[in-house]
């Protein structure tokens, strides 16, 4: 009886044992799953560089609205489309936005990047102080003009001097004295009369205007170059390797900027509240976005023509001007716009 009870003994402690070990085997599995899920559950994490303009608004937008295509977009505001270039080169930056002419002269400098859409379109006004009485851009001639180099609008006002036969140069002597400073401070300089006119960037530009210290010469696009497309340009190594998060990205950039299209009231409290703090109001966005429309399309050949026009204007320094069909790749928005019935 001794030896029965304590054979029952002895298998009731293995049984025992062998039930903690299978337990013990079941939460790991299950910790191992819930890591799994985890990771798989992760967002990818996709780097944006954008500029503080109300055109780049559905841009900076995506940080909120891509949760739902498993993305984390993390947005790094810059001065101008040209300071994002060295970023890039450092592996900092996946994707970003800037004029045309920015992105031309970053691939022409090596930074290895594809124009994959525009953005925007239009965005640029030349704006005069109204006590001079210019009625033109031939009364240019001995007068002070402010822009920030290399941008759209730099690329724009030479266009528009060398139709009316002007000269130009930052140092005196020539028809027109060019004054470069930062968008930030050309409506300061105006307002102060520093200088007489400026091309300028939205909605600064639609503010000196509603504010009185600035008048609207012309929206420069009555040269050649045509209306500039603002262009959304992504890494070779986001575009090569990581294709699944490059076409979820391009998605989730088609139905934020339909989005904004679509629903005109959103775009403007985004823009006025997140993006400007309030420093903007309702009609300087209205007439921004007025002149300078959403949009997701770009062609090879309006990059070509800015290159061209880079090249005649000496905008750039470009030592190799890259040619538009070895780097505009537009498949994926193509797939993205096909996959979500946008025209």
């Amino acid at each position: 009886m001794k030896s029965t009870a304590k054979t029952v003994a002895i298998n009731r402690a293995v049984n025992m044992k062998a039930v903690k070990l299978l337990i013990s085997l079941f939460v790991l599995l299950l910790l191992f799953v819930f890591n799994f899920e985890a990771k798989a559950q992760a967002p990818d994490v996709v780097r944006v560089g954008n500029l503080k303009f109300a055109h780049y608004g559905a841009i900076s937008y995506m940080s909120e609205y891509c949760t739902k295509y498993n993305l984390k977009v993390t947005e790094r505001v810059f001065a101008k489309g040209i300071d994002i270039m060295p970023a890039i080169i450092a592996g900092e930056i996946d994707v970003a936005a800037s004029a045309a002419d920015a992105a031309i002269a970053g691939r022409s400098g090596g930074v290895p990047i594809y124009a994959v859409a525009g953005f925007a379109e239009g965005g640029a006004r030349i704006v005069i102080r109204p006590d001079l009485g210019i009625k033109s851009v031939k009364d240019f001639k001995g007068k002070k003009v402010g822009v920030a180099r290399g941008g759209a609008q730099e690329l724009l006002l030479l266009a528009e001097l060398a139709k009316h036969n002007l000269t130009w140069s930052d140092q005196p002597g020539k028809d027109v004295r060019i004054v470069y400073m930062a968008f930030a401070d050309l409506n300061q300089a105006l307002q102060a009369k520093n200088i007489d006119a400026m091309a300028q960037s939205e909605p600064q530009a639609s503010q000196a205007i509603n504010k009185g210290f600035g008048v609207e010469l012309l929206k420069p696009y009555d040269t050649p170059m045509g209306e500039p497309i603002r262009t959304l340009v992504m890494t070779e190594k986001m575009y090569n390797t990581k294709k699944p998060v490059a076409e979820r990205f391009m998605k989730c950039f088609v139905e934020a900027t339909k989005t904004f299209i679509e629903k005109p009231e959103l775009a403007e409290k985004y823009v006025i509240e997140k993006m400007f703090k309030n420093q903007i109001t309702s009609q300087d966005f209205k007439d921004a976005i007025g002149n300078s429309p959403y949009t997701y399309d770009l062609t090879v050949e309006h990059i070509q023509i800015t290159t061209d026009f880079m090249v005649k204007y000496g905008v750039g320094r470009m030592q190799k001007p890259p040619k538009a069909s070895d780097w505009v790749k537009l498949d994926l928005l193509t797939d993205a716009k096909k996959a979500l019935g946008v025209k």
